[in-house]
């Protein structure tokens, strides 16, 4: 065994435990954070600040990632918009600890008459989450309303790890940055989770409303959708 493959096996033992992998990240960022191991195959890594405390989310392959993905984890979560090239060699080569879900297969449709969804996802993807977001989007399956509430104008599904848009959205009169934030919306959801507030699941919990602002045309977008409810 030669001296680079004794140094890997070494980094990964000494990272493959949820504490030492914590512990860590908290050295290398200079504060505290709660970890969240996952076994979520749509989000590897989101992260967000509640009551002033860093919450990282986190694929469990990654206990067994060595120190400079690990430090590239950091960066992230130091500055989101960093590059992550080791991350990303490393997530191709473990695909297979992704618990994959035997679900019926269903129909996935992202181009609409007035807007694509692929090319919306991508963007908000790359823009805000660093490419990190893995689910599925589609329409979904026509309504005969002529509107609906907001809250039915999007959702994502944890089980079949999909976002569906209402096609209601897929006309002329809608603008592009209003459908490109229902997106942001629910891919915030895939990002996040649903964390439990007690008992419950808070499906919009007070980070979640934080980040949701975050979205550039938030403002613009809210305007709009109080013209037309």
């Amino acid at each position: 065994m030669n001296k680079d493959t004794a140094d890997r096996q070494q980094n990964f033992i000494y990272y493959s435990s949820e504490s030492l992998l914590k512990h860590y990240l908290e050295e290398r960022l200079g504060r505290p954070l709660t970890l969240v191991l996952t076994e979520n195959s749509t989000t590897m890594l989101s992260a967000g600040v509640q009551d002033h405390v860093l919450r990282v989310r986190l694929h469990r392959m990654f206990v067994n990632a060595d120190k400079q993905v690990l430090d590239e984890i950091a960066s992230y979560l130091r500055k989101s918009k960093s590059a992550m090239p080791l991350f990303r060699r490393f997530l191709r080569e473990n695909t297979t600890h992704i618990k994959t879900k035997s679900l019926k297969k269903i129909p996935i449709k992202t181009a609409g008459k007035y807007h694509d969804l692929s090319d919306l996802y991508d963007i908000v993807n790359k823009e805000y989450f660093g490419g990190l977001i893995n689910a599925a989007i589609t329409w979904g399956s026509r309504s005969h309303r002529s509107f609906v509430r907001r809250r039915t104008l999007g959702s994502y599904s944890e089980r079949s790890e999909i976002i569906r848009i209402n096609p209601v959205l897929d006309r002329k009169t809608v603008p592009r940055y209003y459908v490109a934030f229902i997106v942001y919306h629910e891919m915030l959801h895939a990002a996040m989770g649903t964390p439990l507030r007690g008992k419950k699941r808070s499906v919009h919990p007070r980070e979640f409303r934080r980040r949701e602002k975050l979205f550039k045309d938030h403002e613009k977008a809210m305007a709009w959708e109080g013209m037309i409810t």
